[in-house]
């Protein structure tokens, strides 16, 4: 990352910027840095000024406990502040959670895009989250940040020789080093259901995007994201995954942005 900025409690976030035109600034889930979305950014740097940036807590940006859901909201009104006043955002995963979260509080954007955010619409999913919190909060309290990535990769529904091989493979190590930050995201997704009042709250227009070769349940989520959102769209994706290809998303992404809302 190439700059930084200070959020309102003091800590340090670093971003990077490319491009020119309106600011769209781009935020990742869990498990990932600004270096996992960055490729997010070379189809769209032709149109837009696109920034991406370390949550906190991960790659160059600083830490400050306590955490509070409320501390990335300010991440990200730094961020606008740095880049003009005014910003679009689009939130990968759980990042969209924080992104939705961040239109709900009133920042100054345009529009927002979120794809595949996994909230729980499928039956017993809140039970699920809230196993899922409970064990996760003991690993981290423990210490034991190699247990803490195994139950997030077993909630994304890895197969657990899948998991057992990430454990030998050499990204293990950094994995284990952004293990606190799945605090963050588990508080930034509530009790993992759509949260229908905070979304019915935002006033600028949201795009809300699925994979066609993504789960049912996942299409679904992002299908209730628009609808609870007063001026939401749906769009689906065909042949894409969570794994979203960025030269399929970024066509989407440019014309909603490119927009007048």
């Amino acid at each position: 990352m190439d700059k930084k900025t200070i959020s309102r409690d003091g800590t340090p976030i670093a971003y990077r910027r490319t491009g020119d035109g309106p600011a769209v600034i781009l935020v990742s889930g869990a498990m990932s840095t600004g270096a996992t979305v960055a490729p997010f950014a070379v189809p769209l740097a032709d149109r837009f000024t696109v920034v991406s940036y370390d949550r906190r807590g991960r790659g160059g940006s600083g830490d400050t406990q306590p955490y509070a859901v409320a501390r990335e909201v300010e991440d990200l009104a730094a961020l606008i502040e740095a880049v003009g006043g005014e910003a679009s955002l689009y939130g990968h995963s759980s990042g969209g959670a924080l992104v939705l979260e961040a239109a709900a509080s009133g920042l100054p954007l345009r529009q927002i895009a979120v794809y595949e955010v996994p909230y729980a619409v499928y039956e017993g999913g809140a039970k699920e989250r809230a196993e899922y919190t409970d064990h996760l909060t003991e690993a981290l309290e423990h210490g034991r940040r190699g247990d803490a990535v195994e139950l997030f990769l077993r909630l994304t529904g890895l197969a657990e020789e899948m998991i057992q091989g990430a454990r030998q493979s050499p990204m293990w190590p950094e994995m284990e080093a952004l293990a606190p930050s799945l605090a963050y995201d588990n508080a930034v997704m509530g009790d993992g259901l759509v949260p229908q009042d905070r979304l019915a709250s935002i006033t600028v227009p949201v795009l809300s995007l699925g994979g066609g070769a993504s789960p049912a349940w996942m299409r679904e989520a992002a299908r209730a994201v628009a609808e609870a959102a007063p001026r939401g769209t749906y769009r689906t994706l065909e042949g894409q995954t969570h794994m979203v290809d960025p030269h399929a998303l970024a066509p989407a992404l440019a014309e909603f942005f490119s927009s007048a809302g």
